[in-house]
């Protein structure tokens, strides 16, 4: 794959979940859409969105039910794309969702891998791919970024790194929509800073670019420790999102 395969690959991708058209996020203008459930959006969204913003860079695309239409079309319209995102001006959007029982919820930024950097990087450990099989034992709180418990019928592949035997980290990527599988990593503390978690995620990446998907990764913009991560691995900013939830849903995040 191209590095614009790639990307078109995540567009479409990113259609389908906001319920609009790929091309929609390479506009100039701002588009505001409804947002519905479609079977081919990534497993782990909860269809349809309240308020989803989407940025590749050139504009945002809001997926949003059609009572916060207006709300929403007046703030991406009042503020520069890259402000939306952030403070002071996103309490604007959250004071005025607030009325109707939403508050911003999650803001996340999402990588793709950069072909023409992406190599296998040197490990000091030594290097095993993994399964579905092999996963068994392993859902546990030191490898819950690279497994999901809850979804752990969608981790498919992984690479394990070990010292005399033990697993010390671990890569591991879950099939979250038919093209594109997201890769999440740890390493236990006592290994960390000595190259493994890039190692790891490259050579993921490299394994699930060899079945003809599309590999992702997704990082809180304040976990400075998870963006080197993706930069080192070979990955690059692709886009951003903020999505409004229910009041109550993040109270409950963050009881």
């Amino acid at each position: 794959m191209t590095n614009n395969d790639i990307l078109q690959i995540a567009l479409k991708q990113s259609a389908l979940d906001n319920h609009c058209d790929a091309q929609d996020f390479q506009k100039e203008k701002n588009v505001v859409v409804v947002s519905k459930e479609h079977p081919g959006a990534r497993k782990y969204l909860t269809l349809p969105f309240a308020c989803n913003l989407v940025s590749y860079g050139n504009n945002i695309v809001a997926s949003v039910q059609e009572e916060y239409r207006d709300i929403v079309t007046d703030y991406i319209g009042k503020y520069p794309v890259e402000h939306c995102f952030e403070t002071p001006n996103m309490h604007v959007l959250n004071d005025a969702l607030q009325e109707k029982g939403l508050r911003i919820c999650f803001m996340a930024e999402y990588f793709l891998p950069d072909v023409n950097r992406l190599k296998a990087l040197e490990c000091p450990c030594e290097q095993k791919v993994l399964h579905r099989a092999d996963f068994a034992q392993l859902y546990t709180p030191q490898w819950s970024n690279a497994l999901c418990e809850k979804r752990k019928e969608l981790d498919v592949l992984g690479v394990g790194a070990y010292d005399n035997g033990k697993l010390i980290g671990l890569a591991a990527c879950s099939a979250d929509c038919d093209t594109m599988w997201q890769i999440g990593v740890d390493v236990l503390p006592e290994y960390r800073r000595k190259g493994i978690a890039s190692a790891l995620t490259s050579r993921l990446a490299l394994e699930i670019l060899k079945r003809g998907k599309v590999p992702f990764y997704c990082a809180a913009w304040s976990n400075l420790k998870s963006v080197r991560n993706a930069m080192k691995s070979g990955f690059h900013p692709a886009w951003v999102e903020m999505t409004a939830k229910p009041k109550e849903f993040v109270a409950e995040m963050n009881q």
